[in-house]
């Protein structure tokens, strides 16, 4: 049977615990051993307690006690008693005596217990400085915010320093968090770093937590107040509030401040008496002074003048009653009791904190502050002690109504709930919840979120003196922006010249007069979005499209000057003969858009001038003439063959123009009598057209003589028409149309004869629309913009061209040309790299400019990136070139798709690629050239604008391997014995050169190293050893060779592995004298492939068997021992030690060293032998066992007996 498992028991029945004693009394520690003579130890910090006044040891059969009289601060140590092989530590702790009203007198002995009175709160609360760690229990993990420890409340002394402390847990984030500190709602104290104020942080890689840490350096009063740690990651937030309390100093202790509260009065023969002074008799001038049992002692009541005895006064609490007072009854309360020093004792008493009472009415109150984001919702929560009790909440003082479904109470057994919903800027202020008499109070903070740019900014181009606006919109409602040009933040102290302006969520920028010194870019920022627009100021020119011209009227007809102008906002003023023509019921004038019109109804006489328009702030005169036709009636005979009398018109013979859009007005004068008939028709033209002027003919009649071609214009009420008079005829166009071009003509007949004349109209209209403009050669910040000429330009020649632009997601196009181009390619610059463009073109002619082309295909301004930088040529062999190179300096917003390598023989100008496509990485090797070939390489970087310039090599490369003589580069450190531990990683890298690439050999101590474990990589430029696990036998000299032909090179290393070294042999303990015990060894067996730096030599007691140190790094190998303690037994033990440390096992004395004490010699005690013999018994017999044939069998029995001499015989039968 296995042989049972002995437990160790303690020689204590009853063990001493530790106690804590107030310094100045008595401790007492008891102990209760199994048995009675049990021979027991006490100890204080490790040193047996030798008995005396202050230590008194008693012994009583098994029950042993240990007296420590007057404790003292420095008693509180760790205390030990041992009984045997059993030891068992406790402690005594010892603290401050409490401070009490009367003073103890100096002969009295200490009692056990504090027994003075209590301090009062207030007092306790002024001479007690407490930091907030030591105030506040250590904060619970936080498992739902980012927080494992939040900054506590705290509280500290004018002058004193504090220090505030959050912990964040890291092991889930991937970078640092961002850590603010504010006080109040928004001041960041990280801009107020300084003299009185620090930030500091830190991070635990074993624990893996954030430490962050706001320091308060002599603190000052204005430093209380509410503060507010936030913490943010990439995709979380979460905040703690902590409030800050400082108090006053407390005044010194050497000034007398009784006096101020003293009050005389006259008590029997005239002597002066001070209740105060009567009531602190005893005390110590020099100590502090105890206001609040100032206040409690009695008072005398002031004695009437005709009374020479004063009642006394019941006790009261003064400190008390001011509390309750309301200000109004401090001077009553003063003069009650006669208090002398009112202003001092108020000051005082604000001061004093007073004590937070326990809340009888609220079980969870609301925490000091919540913060909630901009519409959102958010519950407020308290625990009340009775579930029906009904409580109120108010809002900056004022109780909070039912109104729908914004606010909403809830009643949940003892949970009283307020939810706020979709809280806004309004919902940020103080909330308290009331029950009954007590009130529970917090600040709500609403967050705003960021503002976003909902709508941007867009380009404008104006002129010099115009007002320019920038408009954008933001997310939020009257949010701040910031307004920039070029980088440089604008304000509103610049004269005036900037104007801001907010209505609703839009923001303006407005420029009252500008120039060309603002010109630029400019921005709007916001804590959530960026947007720049450009503005182009140009000089101011104006273009006229359209001038006015000569008119020739008849009376009582209607003349109308017309002219276009490019800009549709100049005003202008008509002159007639040099004088301002004044609008009345016959003469209007008109300004709609670019056109000014000057319109002259019932035409007279007095109307033919010479008519001028003069455009304001332009040196421009636009004049025509005003001829009147007077119609002269002269005696015809009554037989006059028809004439047409066109000669009168005072134009080119036949040809008549008109703008398209205007109205077409010829009177043709006709004589003959008898009257003639008048027909007009249109040569050559299929159109439906107008009439003649003859009732009694037809159509068919009049027409039966003309061209099938022509077509009759008869009279009618349409747009094109003819009007018939007696002496005249008016052909009328309403709103001339290109289809209204062409030849007419006017036949006049009568008996007498026949006239007729053609008039030829032709039509002039602005151009058409060009086509789409093609966008090419697309730079940085520029483009190169082409078109081709309208298809129709309106009959007019085209002057030039206006080409606009704008951002692909904006509505605004701005105009890039004030002057007319010529030609059909223009050159656009001031684009924004990265920006989405288009464009489109306008033409222009004399009439006017055409409608907008189709906007061009979308196009990014973006740049090639500039050349490769650092191209070189790595290597060359017999068929290959290594080349390699650094990206370019600029790569721009078009990104790098890779780079083109190309390479052209000498003498030729093909240039080949060397890669099929494009490669990303800044390094090839070119293959399959021919040996020999003279070649010259270059690269360009590619994206999506195109190839950069080109990086060249210079000179030919010739395609041959260079012959080049081997030789290592052996790094410094491998220039000396290379020394490493057991276990650890051996990884040597020896670069070289070489070429061809030599061939590399290993040798080790003289041999080729072929070990397993050891693994040998091999480059074209450098050889590696590597050794996963060093052992000692790795250790050695190691020789490497390069061989080229017969070109050689060779490096030795030395590697040296080290280990911990065994134990020192042969200890001895060759004398013990005295207190000194004398030592000798030898060294180690093993060294560990390491010299011997030393030797650590330890003792311990027998007793206990605590190993201490008594040499470090001891050099010889033999020392004395000294200051050891008489009667003890001492074991020793030494460690050798190199490189590595200190041995695994220790060398130890086998028989200990007794320190004999002097005169003292032992007698051990005789005992009669006792006699242990027992006769033999068994205690488990043999049983009877059923076996099957053939089986093994086993026959046990148990025996007991004393000596185990016994002889077993086993009996079959």
């Amino acid at each position: 049977m296995p042989e049972p498992v002995k437990k160790t028991v303690s020689a204590f029945t009853k063990k001493p615990k530790t106690a804590e004693v107030t310094a100045g009394n008595t401790a007492v520690f008891e102990a209760e051993t199994e048995k009675s003579g049990i021979k027991v130890k006490w100890q204080r910090a490790g040193t047996e307690i030798t008995e005396s006044e202050k230590y008194v040891i008693k012994t009583e059969g098994n029950k042993h006690s240990l007296i420590i009289n007057n404790v003292g601060k420095e008693d509180d140590v760790t205390y030990a008693v041992i009984a045997g092989s059993s030891k068992v530590k406790f402690e005594l702790k010892v603290k401050e005596p409490e401070k009490s009203e009367t003073v103890t007198p100096a002969e009295e002995v200490p009692a056990p217990a504090a027994s003075g009175s209590p301090v009062p709160p207030a007092e306790s609360s002024q001479n007690t400085e407490v930091s907030s760690a030591e105030t506040q229990p250590e904060e619970p993990l936080d498992p739902i915010g980012l927080f494992v420890a939040r900054p506590q409340d705290g509280e500290v002394t004018v002058g004193g320093n504090i220090t505030f402390t959050a912990k964040v847990a890291g092991e889930s984030l991937l970078k640092k968090p961002s850590v603010k500190w504010f006080k109040g709602k928004w001041m960041d104290l990280g801009s107020k770093v300084g003299q009185h104020l620090q930030l500091h942080d830190n991070y635990d890689r074993n624990t893996k937590i954030y430490t962050f840490e706001l320091e308060i350096i002599e603190a000052n009063m204005t430093f209380a107040g509410g503060y507010r740690c936030e913490v943010s990651t990439k995709d979380k937030f979460d905040s703690s509030n902590f409030n800050l309390t400082v108090n006053e100093a407390p005044v010194s202790g050497d000034l007398d401040i009784r006096a101020a509260f003293r009050r005389t009065s006259i008590a029997g023969g005239g002597r002066r008496m001070t209740s105060a002074f009567l009531s602190t008799e005893g005390h110590d001038d020099g100590a502090e002074f105890n206001f609040s049992s100032l206040l409690k002692k009695s008072f005398l009541r002031p004695s009437n003048r005709g009374e020479g005895k004063s009642e006394s006064q019941s006790d009261v609490d003064v400190w008390d009653i001011l509390r309750k007072a309301p200000p109004t009854e401090y001077e009553k309360i003063a003069f009650q009791y006669g208090i002398t020093d009112l202003r001092g004792m108020l000051k005082r008493l604000k001061r004093i904190k007073k004590e937070e009472k326990k809340s009888t009415a609220f079980l969870k109150k609301l925490d000091p502050a919540y913060q909630v984001d901009k519409g959102q919702k958010i519950k407020l929560m308290v625990e009340v002690a009775n579930p029906d009790a009904d409580v109120k909440w108010l809002k900056n003082g004022q109780e909070i109504q039912v109104s729908g479904s914004r606010y909403i109470f809830e009643a949940v057994g003892n949970k009283r709930i307020l939810t706020i919903n979709h809280c806004s800027l309004a919902d940020d202020a103080a909330y308290e919840c009331v029950v009954g008499d007590e009130k529970s109070f917090t600040e709500l903070f609403v967050k705003e979120p960021p503002v976003l740019i909902t709508h941007p900014l867009e380009d404008q181009m104006v002129m010099v003196g115009e007002r320019v606006e920038f408009e954008c919109e933001v997310s939020e409602e009257g949010a701040t922006v910031k307004w920039e040009k070029d980088g440089i933040e604008l304000t509103r102290e610049e004269t005036f010249k900037y104007r801001f302006k907010k209505d609703g969520k839009k923001q303006y920028l407005i420029i009252n007069e500008s120039t060309k010194e603002d010109s630029g870019h400019y921005t709007v920022k916001t804590n959530g979005g960026v947007s720049v627009a450009e503005l182009i100021v140009q000089e101011k020119k104006l273009e006229v499209y359209q001038s006015i011209a000569d008119l020739t009227v008849k009376a009582r007809d209607q003349a109308v000057f017309k002219c276009e102008v490019s800009d549709e906002n100049v005003k202008g003023i008509w002159l007639k003969n040099g004088k301002e023509v004044i609008p009345d019921e016959r003469i209007k004038i008109s300004h709609i858009g670019r056109i000014h019109k000057l319109i002259i109804e019932d035409v007279t006489p007095e109307d033919e001038a010479d008519y001028s328009f003069i455009p304001q702030g332009f040196a421009y005169n636009l004049s025509a003439k005003l001829q009147f036709l007077e119609v002269k009636i002269d005696f015809v005979p009554r037989e006059e063959p028809p004439k047409i009398h066109l000669d009168c018109l005072g134009q080119s013979p036949d040809t008549i123009v008109v703008v398209a859009g205007n109205k077409l007005r010829l009177d043709v004068p006709v004589s003959g009598d008898p009257i003639p008939t008048v027909i007009w028709q249109k040569v050559n033209k299929r159109n439906d057209l107008v009439r003649n002027n003859d009732d009694s003919m037809t159509a068919s009649e009049n027409s039966s003589d003309l061209n099938t071609d022509n077509k009759l214009l008869f009279e009618s009420e349409g747009r094109v028409r003819v009007e018939m008079h007696e002496d005249h005829c008016v052909f009328i166009i309403e709103g001339a149309e290109k289809e209204d071009e062409g030849v007419y003509r006017v036949i006049l007949k009568n008996p007498v004869g026949e006239d007729k004349a053609d008039i030829t109209v032709k039509v002039i209209d602005v151009p058409d629309p060009p086509e789409a403009p093609t966008i090419s050669n697309i730079g940085e910040d520029c483009c190169t913009v082409q078109w081709q000429p309208p298809k129709y330009d309106g009959g007019q020649p085209v002057l030039g061209y206006i080409l606009e632009r704008k951002k692909k997601k904006s509505y605004r196009w701005m105009r890039l040309n004030f002057d007319l181009l010529k030609e059909l390619t223009y050159e656009a610059k001031r684009m924004i790299e990265g920006v989405v463009y288009e464009m489109r073109i306008y033409a222009v002619n004399s009439i006017g400019m055409s409608r907008p082309s189709p906007a061009s295909q979308p196009f990014m301004p973006i740049a090639p990136p500039s050349e490769p930088t650092h191209f070189t040529v790595e290597d060359v062999s017999d068929s290959t070139v290594s080349l390699k190179w650094r990206p370019p300096e600029r790569i721009g917003a078009g990104g790098l798709d890779g780079y083109m390598v190309e390479y052209c023989k000498d003498g030729s100008t093909e240039w080949i690629p060397a890669l099929p496509g494009l490669t990303e990485r800044t390094s090839a090797l070119i293959k399959d050239l021919v040996t020999g070939d003279k070649l010259y390489f270059r690269i360009k970087a590619v994206n999506l604008a195109g190839e950069s310039g080109a990086a060249t090599i210079k000179e030919p490369v010739t395609v041959q391997e260079i012959l080049q003589r081997p030789k290592f580069w052996l790094p410094r450190h491998l220039r000396q014995t290379l020394v490493k531990k057991v276990g650890e990683t051996i990884n040597i890298v020896i670069p070289f050169q070489g070429k061809p690439r030599p061939k590399i050999t290993w040798l080790k101590d003289g041999q080729t190293l072929e070990s397993k474990d050891v693994g040998i990589r091999n480059s074209s430029t450098d050889t590696i050893l590597f050794i996963r696990k060093a052992e000692l036998h790795h250790s050695g000299a190691y020789e490497v060779t390069l061989q080229i032909e017969n070109m050689s090179d060779k490096v030795s290393i030395t590697i040296q592995i080290i280990d911990k070294p065994g134990p020192p042999q042969n200890i001895k303990l060759v004398d013990v004298w005295g207190f000194n015990a004398a030592l000798e060894w030898t060294p180690p067996q093993d060294d560990g492939n390491a010299q011997i730096l030393g030797y650590t030599v330890q003792k311990a007691d027998k007793k206990t068997m605590e190993w201490y140190t008594v040499f470090d790094h001891y050099r010889r190998t033999n020392c004395i021992v000294s200051d050891l303690i008489m009667g003890n037994e001492y074991f020793f033990r030494i460690f050798s030690e190199n490189l590595c440390g200190l041995s695994e096992t220790a060398a130890t004395t086998k028989n200990p060293a007794y320190i004999q004490k002097t005169g003292t010699t032992y007698k051990p005690p005789c005992y009669k032998e006792h006699d242990f013999s027992e006769a033999p018994k068994f205690t488990h017999p043999l049983v009877n066992r059923s076996v099957i044939a053939g089986y093994n069998t086993t026959l046990s029995c148990a025996v007991r007996g004393i000596p185990k001499h016994l002889n077993k015989t086993l009996n079959l039968s």
